[in-house]
This record gives C-alpha cells, structure tokens and sequence, in this order.
C-alpha cells in the first residue's frame, strides 16, 4: 500500500485528484491507513485449515455506513478438526452460521473470533464448506478498512483492509499464511442514487454480471488466481468507465478505469501511461500475472493508492504512483511478503520499478536525481535494518517506514543489481517470480537470497546481512595520488560505518577519472577490505577523480583526497611489462611474503588462482584489463595490467 502525507480534504473532487501527488509521500498514509490494526499477532487458532475458496454476498448503500453479508467457505482441514475459527470484529454480529443448510451452533468473542461447532469432526485432508451469515456498521481504522463518505455531493464507500482490516468488514482469515484459491465477489447496491446517477461496484477480477432486481442491481466479479484477505476489496460509487487495451503479445485485455465523474477529463490525460509501463514491465520480468482477468484503477476518497490484486485503488494519478501500484501487481500481489517482516519485499520492489520507469522513460539525469534523493533520506539517520525485527511488527511508522522499507529497500535492489548486471539481476528477479514454491503464494527474504545465489552463482549471504538485516551505512574517504606518469595511479579506500551491526560493507566502488586534457574513464574497484590499495591502469594524467558519479552506492558524507600519503605496500610490488601479450613479470622486495595470486577479467570472473610466482603467462586471456589480486603477510594488493 501507499499513500501521501497530506490530509484528505474535500474541497473539490478535481482539485484533491489532481494536486495530492505532487510531492509523493506514499509511506506515510499507509501507515496512517494501517493505524488501529497492526497491534496483533498471529491468529494461531486459524491455522489449522486451508482456504480453496470463498464467495462473498454482500450488500451495501454507499450512503450508509452498514454492510450485510454472507461469507461462504470451502476449506481443507490440516488436521481433525470439530470447532473453525474465522476472524471478524466483535462490533459486529454473526445472525447465522449453516453447513448444507443446517444451522451450526457458534461463538463470538472479544478477541474478534467467530468460533464454530462443526456437527462432527471433519478429518484432516477433507474438504468441507460453510456459510456464515453477518451485518453491521464495520469499525473503520482512519481512512482503512471500510469507509462511506462523499464526493462532489455523491455518496462512495470503499474499503482498504492492509494489514488487518479485512476482519472489520467480513468474516475472514488474515495472516500471511493462506491465499484463498478463488473468490466469487456478489455486490448488491441501490441501482441509482438520490441524482439517479446509475451505481458502479467495483472488486477484484472479472466482471461477469449485472442483475438488476427491482431497485436493486447486483454485480458479480470472479477472481481465480490465489489471493490473500487483505487485497480483497469493494467501492462503490457513480464511477464513469473507461478502459485501454493492452496488446499483451496478441492476447489483449483491458486496463478499466473506475472515475469520478468530475475528474474525468484529467484521469484520461493521465492514464494512457499505464499501458507503457504495463509493457515495460512485462519485458522486464514477466507478463502481466492477471491478464487472464484485467488490470484497473479505481478512484477512492484517500490520498494515495492500494494494489488491491487486479485494481488499484487510487487517490491520485501521478505517473509515480500508477508504476508503484502497478509494481506491486508482480511484486506483493502475485508474490506476497511471507510476513509484516519481510514487507519490503513489496515495498522496496514496487518503489525500484517507479525507479526503474523514471530511468527508462526520462533518462539518466532524472534517474541519477532520483537515486540520490533515495540516498538522502536513507542517510539522514544512521540506524535501522530494511528487516522489520520480530518486537517492531506492531509499530505501524516502522513497518511503513519510508527511510528503510521502502527507499532503502529500494536502493539495496538497485545496488544488488549494480553488483551482479543486468541480465543476472532480472533473470533472478524472473526466476523469482516464477519460482514454484513462490508463484502466487509467500516469499520471504530467504526465497528472493536463493533465487538471485541460483541466478548468479555467488554467495550473497554477506550483502544480505549487511544492507538488509543489518544496519546503517558507509562512509568513505578516497585516497588518490599518481606519481612517476599515467601509469603509476595509486587509490586507498577507507571505510566507517554508521552501526556496529555491520563490521565492513563489501561493495564494488565506482570512481570516475577525470584527465588533465578532459579525458574520462569511470572504473569500478572491489573493495572488499578497509584501508585497501589500488593502481588501476590508466592511460592518462589524472586531474580528479570523483567517488560514485552515478549514485550508485548508499553512503554519507564521502571524501576524495589528493594525497601525498605513501601507499608504501603497494609500491613494494610491480608488475611489467604492462601491457603485455604474454608473460607478466611480479617483483618485490625479498622480506616481502606473498602467499597467493589471483587474476580477474573486467567481468570479475576469476581466471588464475594459484600460490606465488615470479612469473604469469597471461597470453591465454583474453584481451582486456586483467585485475591482480596479491595476498601479502601485510595486506591485500591491488594491481591492473593491459593484456594485448
């Protein structure tokens, strides 16, 4: 979910619709949103049977502020079960509960439980099914859960039920432990309003009819991918329709927007773009998850957006926002966060791809401004893991944190993909989605860690635990000096951290070399130890040398300093001839002990892994820099040569 800082106010319809985003503050109203629901744990008592499928019967006046309904579930026991618990608000009342059309005796009771008696033990691996009967005016958390208001004069309700609303307005099962497998959605509302204005119900996947019953109409939507109660969701006002077609490769379905009346004119202006990012999207991961069904936006009276499964619900059409709810279409809704824990797995994704549209629609320079702009909000306090802790999940500011869940997490995506490329960053992010254990269930941080290993190869256990369970950020001071001509560059990394959670943060730094007579040559130096020393190979006088241009790294308050330092152990070892087509030279000083050589390419594949020796025929290698890695009693040396 997510949202802007700004109060809702009701001056005019076009006005809210058309200014709330200008400056985005999309976590913030989330957690306003989630305010009243998050201090709960686990149910433990619904956790003993599985949800294949629901339908919802519900009817609503967008005038009032009552629902009535009936819930009817199938569900496999997991165990032998005689009593089913369902979670509802105990402000509400359950007038019947049946099975084949008996009545089933039941409790309610003040820890928002509706507990049932089954007439006789249902064993483990059966499916049965039930239906329970309820109404009530739901108890709203600020502008969540279950809302009636107006807009221009006309009636709306809608409902917003992340993380724990959905049990304010129906009899559900809410832990991040059961998708329901498919729902039928029944909305049954007045046919007009007082202005005979025709109502428009709205809720997640397909439309497939409109009944009307006297003064009555009943709308009935399906939704057959696997689905979580929070992203269940209804509003109902006297929306105007409109829709585009996505191509989607010959297999085309419908963007359908939902819109007040009065902004119709600025949401068709806006909405067109929806379909560039859709597009964009599925060339970068996957297609569409739901284009079986249909991607919406459905304007509601809150000044933000909610990926509810197939239909955002939005407060705005800022460009921003329609790339993070849709985001959150691959990334939180067919791949759910496992726990309030894990959260960033939607949040940090969806606000990247925002990232990720702005760098491929406007270019580097608004990219690079917005990469910093993440920096400087993450870098404003030194604490603070992308990870909720365990005793955190009941604090609404910290699960919606806009510093770390979503921009920090945001950054640790784009440095992840910095540190792997391109084609390995998006095939595990692809394998990700489609990961069978994962496809339209629960990940959590460990899944996304085994399929980017899977994807790339590497061990990424140290980044994970630096930039997402632990804490804080780097600090770096550049040391640089070149004496002796072109070739004799020498550069010293030195690195603090914000947190002692974190001992070394191990990461690729990028540099950019700027020469005497204008020339550029951006490098990028494996820093893998503090106080470490380069000489990469540079073919010009170097006049300054600027630390991470491109924004590319999370830190703070960096310092590049032209040094007279002597950068002594690097200088106690040479290589030559550099460049070379064939055997590279290695001299240093006899009371110098070097214990093992290692040689990468530019791609950092390693190459050459071997104990000292004098000599290295590097004539096998391709052509290219070759980087040197030289582990001495005294340190670790950096080296570069030109191979021929």
């Amino acid at each position: 979910m997510k949202t802007l800082v700004l109060p809702f106010l009701f001056l005019t319809s076009l006005f809210t619709f058309s200014q709330n985003f200008q400056s985005e503050n999309i976590s913030e109203a989330e957690a306003k949103a989630a305010t009243g629901w998050f201090g709960q744990s686990v149910n433990m008592n619904t956790g003993n049977y599985d949800l294949k499928y629901q339908r919802l019967e519900l009817t609503v006046d967008p005038a009032q502020p009552f629902i009535s309904g009936k819930i009817t579930s199938h569900f496999i026991a997991k165990e032998n079960l005689n009593t089913v618990t369902f979670e509802l608000v105990d402000n509400m009342t359950v007038s019947q509960v049946t099975q084949r059309g008996t009545p089933l005796s039941f409790t309610q009771n003040s820890n928002d439980e509706v507990v049932i008696t089954l007439p006789q033990m249902q064993n483990q691996n059966v499916l049965d099914s039930l239906s329970v009967s309820y109404s009530g005016n739901p108890i709203s958390s600020g502008f969540g859960s279950f809302e009636v208001d107006t807009h221009n004069g006309d009636p709306v309700m809608w409902t917003l039920s992340e993380p724990f609303g959905a049990k304010a307005w129906w009899p559900c099962k809410q832990d991040l432990n059961d998708k329901i497998d498919m729902i039928d959605v029944y909305i049954t509302t007045p046919r007009f309003n007082s202005s005979s204005e025709e109502y428009i119900a709205v809720s997640n996947g397909l439309e497939l009819s409109q009944t009307v019953n006297g003064s009555n109409k009943t709308t009935h939507y399906r939704h057959q991918y696997p689905i979580p109660a929070y992203l269940v969701a209804i509003a109902v006002t006297n929306y105007t329709v409109y829709s585009h077609t996505v191509d989607n490769n010959g297999d085309p379905f419908e963007i359908i927007n939902y819109i007040y009346p009065e902004d119709l004119s600025y949401a068709q202006s806006r909405t067109p773009v929806t379909v560039d990012i859709m597009n964009l999207y599925a060339d970068l991961f996957e297609p569409y998850p739901f284009a079986n069904e249909k991607y919406g936006h459905a304007e509601f009276g809150w000044g933000g957006g909610m990926e509810h499964t197939t239909v955002s619900f939005m407060g705005g059409l800022s460009r921003g926002l329609i790339a993070h709810e849709l985001g959150h279409q691959w990334f939180g809704d067919k791949v759910t966060c496992g726990s309030w824990q894990d959260i960033w797995l939607n949040e940090g994704f969806a606000t990247y791809l925002a990232g990720i549209v702005i760098e491929n629609f406007d270019g580097n320079t608004d990219f690079r401004s917005w990469k910093q702009d993440q920096i400087s909000s993450i870098t404003q306090e030194n604490d603070g893991s992308v990870y909720i802790p365990a005793q955190d999940t009941t604090s609404v500011n910290r699960i919606f944190s806009s510093r770390l869940t979503y921009n920090k997490g945001s950054m640790v995506l784009h440095m992840l993909r910095k540190k792997l490329g391109d084609a390995v960053f998006f095939q595990g992010l692809k394998d990700y989605l489609s990961d069978p254990a994962l496809a339209y269930g629960y990940a959590k941080t460990g899944d996304l860690i085994r399929n980017m290993e899977d994807a790339s190869g590497e061990d990424l256990n140290e980044f994970f635990q630096d930039w997402i369970y632990g804490q804080g950020h780097p600090r770096y001071t550049i040391r640089w000096n070149q004496v002796d001509g072109p070739a004799n560059l020498n550069i010293k990394i030195s690195q603090t951290q914000s947190h002692p959670s974190v001992s070394f943060f191990e990461v690729p730094v990028p540099l950019r070399l700027i020469g005497t007579q204008g020339e550029t040559l951006d490098i990028v130096l494996d820093n893998t130890t503090n106080d470490q020393t380069f000489q990469p190979a540079v073919g010009f006088t170097v006049q300054s040398v600027q630390f991470d241009p491109e924004k590319d790294i999370i830190s703070r308050s960096n310092n590049v300093i032209l040094s007279t330092e002597d950068f002594a152990l690097d200088t106690q070892l040479v290589l030559y001839p550099n460049p070379t087509s064939g055997v590279i030279n290695l001299q240093k000083p006899d009371a110098l002990q070097v214990t093992q050589v290692r040689i990468y390419n530019a791609l950092g594949q390693l190459l050459y892994e071997k104990n000292y020796s004098e000599t290295v025929d590097v004539s096998k290698f391709s052509k290219g820099i070759l980087f040197f890695q030289i582990e001495t009693e005294k340190g670790v040396i950096n080296k570069s040569i030109i191979k021929e």
